[in-house]
């Protein structure tokens, strides 16, 4: 029977139960692990470039919603406007349709105007050519299966503007090179001088007003970070015990510190950028010696996509297979290397 009180009785224990974590970590991996494993290793080869499809996709929809419909529409609406041929009565002079009239149906038919075939638009108010209404009806495929035939005259000119003058297969490359070179030109215009300022003012505009500045702030820090050409370039990525001694920390050495600060110190003196997770591009920067900080074979996206994944995603060179095992380690204390690997006793 096991005493609770005897010191002896519980090593006993815990070395048993140490001992069974032991087997357990050693015991080949089953069936169900196994695949849950492989599961796993496919969603990592099929999640990164679906996500990236998504993502592209979101952004077309985004730009097609907000910029090219709007545009796309105006231009259309203009089109209708000056080419529209729409007659509200039948005019003087023309030559109404020869076929024999029904009752109540005299709005009904057409005419021959200016060499021109007019008939009634679906209301029955309002004429409009007939080579409009023929196009449209041939074509009511071209705008989806679930297309149906205009209700107006006003509608059967937009659906033939859009067929005739913009379809999709030229509005869409036009558009993108129309927008590519303005964004072009938006980015020389505020890349210095005048266009900084007007820049910096309506950036300091918005910020001032409440609610919005916290939207707009969190954007434009995820933007700048993403498509500006940052001047800080990052040479290569170190480790460093921070925030205290036995916690290390990655970080983007940016370059030699401060001239007083390597004379004060006695030693030269780096500074590091501290990313934080999962945002690395609201970090900190900091002053270390350089004999404390430890360079790693990592790539600057290597380690950013560490930071961001708050650690699981570690570059196939850094990672330790298999169960994890106590490894001798140098402690730096006082300048001087510390063993701290406890032998099994």
């Amino acid at each position: 029977m096991t005493n609770p009180h005897n010191p002896n009785t519980h090593s006993e224990s815990h070395m048993a139960d140490s001992s069974e974590e032991a087997l357990l970590a050693a015991a080949p991996p089953t069936a169900m692990g196994g695949a849950r494993r492989a599961v796993l290793r496919g969603l990592g080869v099929v999640l990164p470039p679906l996500l990236t499809i998504v993502v592209l996709i979101w952004a077309w929809n985004a730009i097609e919603n907000y910029v090219l419909a709007p545009v796309e529409s105006g231009i259309r609406h203009t089109l209708v406007w000056s080419l529209a041929d729409i007659r509200d009565s039948v005019p003087q002079g023309a030559l109404r349709d020869p076929l024999p009239e029904l009752k109540d149906s005299s709005n009904q038919r057409g005419f021959t105007y200016q060499g021109l075939y007019y008939v009634p638009d679906p209301t029955g108010r309002r004429y409009l050519p007939g080579y409009v209404v023929q196009e449209v009806d041939n074509e009511i495929g071209a705008f989806g299966p679930g297309a149906v035939a205009p209700n107006s005259a006003k509608a059967y000119w937009d659906r033939y503007v859009q067929l005739r003058y913009m379809p999709r297969s030229v509005v869409v490359p036009v558009f993108l090179i129309v927008f590519l070179s303005l964004l072009y030109f938006l980015g020389r215009l505020f890349a210095g001088g005048i266009g900084r300022w007007f820049l910096s003012t309506f950036d300091a505009t918005i910020l001032r007003i409440p609610i919005v500045n916290k939207v707009y702030g969190s954007v434009k820090q995820i933007t700048d970070f993403a498509f500006d050409d940052r001047q800080i370039e990052f040479n290569r990525v170190v480790a460093i015990q921070y925030p205290r001694e036995g916690i290390w920390s990655l970080g983007f050495v940016t370059g030699n510190s401060m001239r007083e600060i390597s004379e004060a110190a006695g030693e030269p003196m780096l500074s590091v950028l501290m990313p934080t997770s999962p945002m690395p591009m609201t970090g900190f920067t900091v002053t270390v010696r350089r004999s404390e900080a430890i360079d790693l074979d990592l790539t600057i996206d290597e380690a950013i996509q560490f930071v961001v994944s708050c650690g699981v995603v570690v570059p196939p060179q850094q990672r330790v297979d298999g169960p994890t095992k106590e490894l001798p380690s140098k402690a730096i204390m006082n300048g001087t290397g510390v063993n701290t690997s406890v032998a099994a006793r």
